[in-house]
């Protein structure tokens, strides 16, 4: 199969499809960090879907305006700037409806919990690292077009970090700051996604 993985840096999912001898491709508007530019388009996502011939697109949105968190910092801003995050929240749902819109035959779109779901469309699936063989929390929302849900590979005990009173799942509470960090898809879902979905 020819699959797509839309605002991928990481080539951790491009990879897993490569492994099992899919052509897989990242596409980011930023360099890829997984070692593999060869496999990366660093340009805009539809000018590649519009090249055509794909027959599966896995895409990661940036979900900066989209999570719940996001909900939190617009009421704080509700002010000052406030119609400024609302136009840019905006801008990232329109972002969003048009990959779900883009005519790949298959496409799974992947975001945390937030607006998506009420905005658009709720998430056919919702599923979590430690079903994955990763002992650590993260709630990713699935909207899928003509794929099954992901089936659980290896379910443990999710780990947890006490601070102040709060749980933190480890690689949030070492990494609050890093964004990007937090952002990678852990590989055993990314093996999954290639194994059921491949």
């Amino acid at each position: 199969m020819k699959v797509l993985i839309a605002c991928e840096e990481s080539q951790t999912v491009c990879k897993a499809f490569r492994d099992r001898g899919h052509e897989a491709y990242s596409c980011d508007i930023q360099e890829c960090s997984g070692g593999h530019p060869e496999w990366h388009f660093m340009q805009d996502v539809f000018e590649v879907i519009n090249g055509g011939g794909w027959d599966l697109m896995i895409a990661h949105p940036p979900c900066t305006y989209l999570t719940v968190t996001a909900n939190r910092a617009m009421a704080e801003d509700r002010r000052s700037l406030f119609p400024v995050r609302e136009q840019w929240r905006n801008e990232a749902l329109d972002f969003v409806q048009k990959l779900m819109d883009c005519g790949i035959p298959k496409i799974a779109i992947e975001n945390p919990v937030g607006v998506i779901s009420t905005r658009i469309r709720k998430p056919d699936q919702i599923i979590q690292p430690y079903e994955y063989g990763y002992p650590e929390t993260k709630k990713t929302c699935l909207w899928l077009t003509n794929l099954p849900k992901l089936v659980p590979t290896k379910i443990v005990t999710p780990e947890f970090i006490i601070c102040r009173g709060k749980k933190y799942s480890p690689t949030h509470y070492k990494n609050g700051g890093n964004a990007k960090v937090r952002s990678k898809t852990y590989e055993g879902i990314a093996k999954a996604m290639a194994e059921q979905w491949g």
